[in-house]
């Protein structure tokens, strides 16, 4: 019989190996979305929509997968969700029109839940202070993103798009059945059937939830919808092709992935709290910059008129890009470690809830990228409203934790052995 250690691991490996791939492919159109936009004429609002509405699914099931994790355990409903995509992904090549393309990626989407899946699960196989550690191991999955970035623009200048949804449900078949071999189930994981589906999902009025939900929108939101727009970004801004653009754009994914573990480890040496105030002051400093366009002015000099050029280069722009990219990275991390430290019984249900509003986050902002980018005509339009979200998380950041650090600060001084 496997020992502990050894189940703890296998659970973590296998978790995290289809929790890339599921990721990877809810990630396709940002590179898919290209060719296929190109195809059918779409405009920048509807290439946000394509991009974006496997992202809606993926959130919207989040909940009842986080439910159902709690209740029925990580390993069966991770397998069946898997399954359940294969036949979805292989189908979209055929696809011809706008709609079809839309519908059959809503399904597509469902792998993106696989998140609130994992994260319960591999959380219970660890002891407290391992936690961070280990839901930052299983989210450096987030790297598909970037491993879609480097896999799909050679399979689609080997034998075109179409070729992307076979190799992918080739993929995702395979993957399944690995993670049904290398997992396992205990029973002590489970959630009392007692506990009601009311009562878990009463846990979205905690204002504490409500919290995180905001945070999870800016760090893990904006780090999805960057993941599906950054590619096209760089054909647009540039003038790169849609190889070279793709893995320029993989330098913000892949850090915003793998370094997730390091974001875990950081939160339990430091906490939570003073992790995120962190990501979030750089994030707002680096949005800020990138906010920026691509700016020419004349002014008026003793020699006559005189033109000067503000901008970032696409090197530094890749250099800025990264940066959020690991900052975004550890925040994923360190509201995850939130959820662990306040809600250690309801993690399923309260990653599920967070894991929602994250997703949606990834929706709604590709689209909104869209509809900024037609009515201004601005790229840079994009960060200026993702420096606006990240200044609601530090205002209500501030307010929230105002009380709390005060708190702390009095109790340590009563504490603290006299001087005198």
């Amino acid at each position: 019989m496997a020992s502990q250690s050894y189940k703890q691991y296998a659970v973590l490996a296998s978790s995290t190996l289809s929790f890339t791939v599921c990721f990877m492919i809810w990630m396709m159109f940002a590179v898919l979305g290209i060719p296929i936009k190109q195809k059918l004429g779409l405009n920048e609002t509807e290439f946000g929509m394509l991009a974006a509405t496997p992202v809606l699914s993926g959130a919207l099931i989040r909940v009842p997968l986080g439910i159902w994790t709690d209740r029925y355990g990580g390993r069966i409903v991770m397998f069946c969700l898997m399954l359940a995509c294969v036949v979805p992904i292989y189908v979209l090549q055929f696809a011809t029109q706008f709609w079809h393309f839309l519908a059959i990626g809503l399904v597509i989407g469902l792998a993106g839940g696989s998140f609130s899946v994992g994260t319960p699960y591999v959380a219970r196989w660890f002891r407290r202070e391992q936690q961070g550690f280990a839901m930052g191991i299983f989210g450096a999955g987030n790297a598909g993103s970037s491993l879609t970035k480097l896999v799909a623009p050679s399979l689609i200048l080997l034998g075109g798009w179409q070729l992307v949804p076979t190799v992918y449900a080739v993929v995702m078949l395979v993957t399944a059945i690995v993670f049904w071999f290398f997992s396992y189930h205990d029973p002590k994981h489970l959630v009392s059937s007692k506990v009601s589906l009311s009562e878990q999902l009463a846990l979205m009025k905690n204002p504490a939830v409500l919290r995180y939900c905001q945070y999870y929108s800016v760090v893990f939101g904006g780090y999805v919808a960057l993941a599906l727009w950054m590619t096209k970004y760089y054909v647009g801004e540039y003038g790169f092709d849609i190889k070279h653009a793709a893995f320029l754009a993989a330098c913000f994914s892949l850090p915003g992935g793998v370094l997730r573990a390091v974001g875990g480890w950081l939160s339990d040496k430091f906490g939570a709290y003073k992790v995120t105030w962190g990501v979030m002051w750089l994030c707002w400093v680096a949005f800020f910059i990138l906010s920026y366009p691509q700016t020419h002015f004349i002014i008026q000099t003793v020699n006559g008129p005189q033109g000067f050029d503000i901008g970032l280069s696409p090197t530094m722009f890749t250099v800025m890009l990264f940066v959020v990219g690991v900052a975004m990275a550890i925040g994923k991390a360190s509201v995850f470690k939130f959820i662990a430290d306040e809600f250690p019984d309801n993690i399923g249900a309260v990653s599920g809830v967070v894991g929602l509003a994250g997703g949606l986050g990834g929706f709604l902002l590709p689209i909104m990228f869209g509809v900024l980018l037609d009515l201004t005509g601005v790229r840079t339009s994009a960060f200026m409203l993702l420096y606006g979200t990240v200044c609601v998380s530090l205002v209500w950041m501030h307010f929230s934790f105002k009380g709390m650090a005060a708190a702390e600060q009095e109790k340590a001084v009563e504490l603290a052995p006299s001087t005198r």
